[in-house]
């Protein structure tokens, strides 16, 4: 099968982005498929290029706007006319964050009549916007912590939510824009940078507890894992950089938890209008109560990535895992009627 891989972009989740990919690509090629390499805002990418991305990996910090200022994506509307990208079977979007994960992108493959892996349009967004998101999961009826949007005072979020609470962007992803206020000056100081964020914040309440995440393919669910960063989050640094979180596939949790987690991922997967595959996160309170915290419609691919821990829990190699993503995609192919 011919598959193109699309990677990179332009939000501050790229170098995550052109990190998976370049796996993703690499994968692929091992099972047996003609793959070519697409950063959406610089074309397709060389060899060399490629082989630079395995071996960099993802930098301790995002790109800095001044990076990403000078990037195009107006490659990607072009990319399925492009006749050096011709025949191509499916497009594996191997893109996080930005016009790649909320549902843009997604609707102009779809405007092409390709056929691409994960989530439509509609599942990218719903899952992008963690507010919508929240709303979502309290309608079908699984836990999540309260929450407020907007710019609330200092006083009406400590009073509806307590201290601490987690400061965060809507749409973002990877951990980034992302605060744990512990006292009202970390609030105020919170509050004062979000401004600059150019979304909507969103202040939820902190729940301590195990960090919990459950990988979905298909209609099946991975087995729970783990997460124990070393810092006091699980941030940008820790979720990319090797050695600063320990991640156990599987969890050391009882049946009851592990069964609860997976259906509820299930469900949440369902409920978000998900497909093909996703990543979704929980805390799990000292009580024992589930918390959803999001979902991730593109989770990372990368060598440290957790969705691909996962799989390995269940038996399924990285290979094979972006195999069967890829084949689930397949399955949706148009017939050409040229």
């Amino acid at each position: 099968m011919r598959i193109a891989v699309l990677m990179g972009g332009t939000s501050d989740e790229r170098d995550v982005s052109l990190s998976s990919g370049a796996e993703v690509a690499r994968a692929l090629r091992a099972v047996g498929h003609d793959v070519v390499a697409v950063d959406t805002a610089r074309g397709i990418l060389g060899v060399g290029e490629e082989q630079r991305l395995l071996s960099d990996g993802v930098r301790a910090a995002p790109p800095l706007n001044a990076e990403l200022e000078g990037l195009d994506e107006g490659h990607t509307v072009a990319l399925t006319r492009d006749p050096s990208l011709g025949q191509i079977d499916v497009f594996f979007l191997a893109l996080h964050g930005g016009s790649g994960e909320d549902g843009t992108i997604q609707a102009l493959l779809d405007v092409a009549g390709v056929a691409y892996t994960g989530s439509d349009r509609l599942g990218c967004s719903l899952a992008m916007d963690k507010e919508v998101t929240k709303r979502l999961l309290r309608d079908a009826g699984i836990p999540t912590p309260d929450w407020l949007v907007g710019e609330p005072s200092a006083d009406e979020v400590v009073e509806a939510l307590g201290l601490p609470v987690i400061v965060k962007a809507s749409g973002g992803g990877s951990s980034l824009r992302l605060v744990l206020a512990h006292d009202r000056e970390e609030l105020e100081s919170a509050i004062e940078a979000s401004r600059t964020w150019n979304d909507v914040v969103l202040f939820e309440r902190y729940h301590r507890g195990r960090e919990l995440t459950v990988g979905v393919l298909g209609d099946a669910t991975f087995p729970v894992g783990e997460i124990i960063p070393e810092h006091e989050i699980f941030d940008y640094e820790c979720k990319y950089q090797p050695g600063l979180a320990q991640e156990i596939f599987p969890a050391d949790i009882s049946d009851d938890i592990s069964r609860t987690l997976r259906t509820l991922a299930l469900q949440t997967h369902q409920a978000l209008r998900m497909r093909d595959y996703s990543r979704i996160d929980f805390i799990v309170d000292e009580n024992g109560q589930p918390w959803c915290l999001e979902a991730n419609a593109l989770p990372g691919m990368t060598a440290n990535s957790l969705l691909p821990k996962a799989a390995r829990a269940a038996g399924t190699s990285f290979d094979d895992l972006c195999d069967q993503i890829a084949m689930l995609a397949a399955a949706r192919k148009k017939p050409d009627r040229s």
